[in-house]
């Protein structure tokens, strides 16, 4: 069997795997992230990473008599974790895109390096997403860590680390982690990590199917999990919800329905657009067109927190009560700033067209339509830049919602194919490890689709003209939302 682990947002989640893609155990443990600061997101990597590792490793190994083949681990990505030469993290660690801190860094580099050149070797703008810039960061604000620091991970690598020893770093990892990663060599930028990283070790690449160590005495003893065991490199979540969702073959398009919504179209070649990110896919040698908003289960809690906790079920039921554009009412979900389309770490949330006449229920579909409206700008420039997504694949935890797919393919007019399991990254990353070991073959595909989700063409008029007046509205208030971000700061 083999063992998966995804590290994500809101919760991380083990599975135990047999060769034949049997799910024969899981467990989800729960935690929150941190915002000391507005526009701040940060975990401890010690005490809530790796601590959650050991936790689910030893409860789902407890519990199985089979023999164990081999693990990988994903996570939320692309962060930054700094350690010293021990893998012992100098500060907590700082997550992907939703953490915005890194604004002026973002404009230092693109003058220092040049914004076209970035892009060309990139194959993508620099934004709250990009690395470098809170490296960069870290230097201009924490200099005692920063020359402290001695190894630079991401999630996945740093668990790898601590497991194996290793200091390493997946190819597709190294894609997001701009602007370090040239992608038509498949190597890092060395004048590019020194002009940001001075003399900090750069770690080895790796592609997310190989084995980069194993198991060693130390970390055998703290996760349950035999030592000599094969580790499997890994890579960021929604990759690994992709892989596990079958999206592998030119065409194939991934919506993840998370805590941020998040897409991935896989390439025939290499194709960019100023508004998308290029990376490196998980097979070895591949590549994907991606994007990614700031919020979309995230925005979801929050309504729920607001209306005073009542069950989703209930929100879902008064929602599906509403019609359609959810009679004039217009949310831009950018409660978080946003990443993918706008890049606009000062966008916030907005909500026009409000009637005493509204109630939660209307509120709560507007929300679903505010994410959906963003997933369709998405899904428009992927076509611009390389071809219509031929395949529409919806994972996550949000499919559970039938309402939230539902008005998904409406305003998007795409059909989503909805897999039998929904448990996602962590059973991408057990097919990982099965085709890392060896014990399967590299083609191998444990994705079965359950149901199809089809575009309802009685709202194919309402939508439009929303969608129009969705698209008009950031450019309409953008200042005035800065102006607003000002005072919150």
């Amino acid at each position: 069997m083999f063992l998966g682990i995804d590290i994500g947002t809101g919760s991380s989640k083990g599975v135990l795997v047999s060769r034949d893609g049997r799910i024969l155990d899981r467990e989800t443990v729960e935690h929150t992230v941190s915002t000391p600061q507005p526009g701040w997101y940060e975990f401890d990597a010690e005490l809530v990473w790796w601590a959650e590792i050991q936790q689910l490793s030893k409860a789902l190994l407890a519990r199985s008599t089979e023999p164990l083949e081999g693990v990988c681990v994903s996570g939320m990505g692309p962060c930054l974790v700094v350690t010293d030469e021990a893998f012992r993290p100098l500060r907590p660690a700082i997550l992907y895109g939703v953490d915005s801190r890194a604004g002026q860094e973002i404009g230092e580099l693109n003058q220092e390096i040049g914004a076209q050149s970035i892009f060309e070797r990139c194959g993508k703008q620099l934004s709250t997403q990009s690395v470098g810039p809170k490296i960069r960061w870290l230097a201009h604000h924490q200099p005692e860590v920063f020359a402290a620091t001695r190894h630079i991970f991401s999630l996945n690598s740093f668990i790898v680390a601590k497991l194996t020893g290793e200091y390493i770093q997946d190819h597709h990892t190294a894609s997001q982690s701009d602007p370090l990663y040239d992608l038509h060599s498949n190597d890092w930028i060395p004048e590019n990590w020194a002009t940001i990283a001075g003399d900090i070790p750069r770690p080895r690449l790796v592609w997310p199917t190989e084995i980069v160590g194993k198991v060693t005495a130390k970390a055998a003893a703290l996760t349950g999990i035999p030592a000599g065991t094969p580790v499997v490199a890994g890579t960021v979540d929604a990759w690994a919800e992709a892989f596990s969702a079958g999206v592998r073959q030119p065409g194939d398009t991934m919506l993840m329905y998370g805590s941020t919504l998040f897409v991935v179209q896989m390439l025939a070649g290499y194709q960019a657009h100023e508004k998308l990110w290029t990376t490196t896919g998980v097979d070895r040698e591949t590549l994907s067109l991606a994007a990614g908003t700031s919020t979309s289960g995230t925005l979801t809690s929050w309504l729920r927190q607001l209306f005073g906790n009542p069950s989703f079920e209930k929100l879902i039921t008064e929602a599906s009560a509403i019609p359609a554009g959810s009679n004039g009412l217009l949310l831009l979900p950018y409660f978080a700033g946003e990443r993918t389309p706008i890049f606009d770490a000062e966008a916030r949330g907005t909500i026009i067209g409000l009637t005493t006449a509204h109630q939660r229920g209307h509120l709560f579909r507007a929300g679903y339509e505010g994410i959906a409206f963003g997933a369709r700008q998405i899904m428009d420039f992927l076509a611009q830049s390389a071809e219509r997504p031929q395949r529409l694949v919806a994972v996550g935890g949000g499919t559970q919602s039938a309402l939230w797919t539902q008005i998904v393919s409406d305003v998007t007019g795409y059909p989503q194919e909805v897999p039998a399991e929904t448990i996602g990254a962590s059973y991408g990353d057990a097919l990982m490890a099965a085709i890392g070991t060896g014990s399967v073959e590299v083609g191998t595909d444990w994705a079965e689709i359950s149901h199809t989700v089809r575009p309802n063409p009685e709202h194919q008029e309402i939508y439009a003209e929303l969608y129009q007046a969705f698209s008009a509205l950031y450019p309409a208030t953008k200042e005035t939302m800065h102006q607003l971000t000002r005072l919150q700061k």
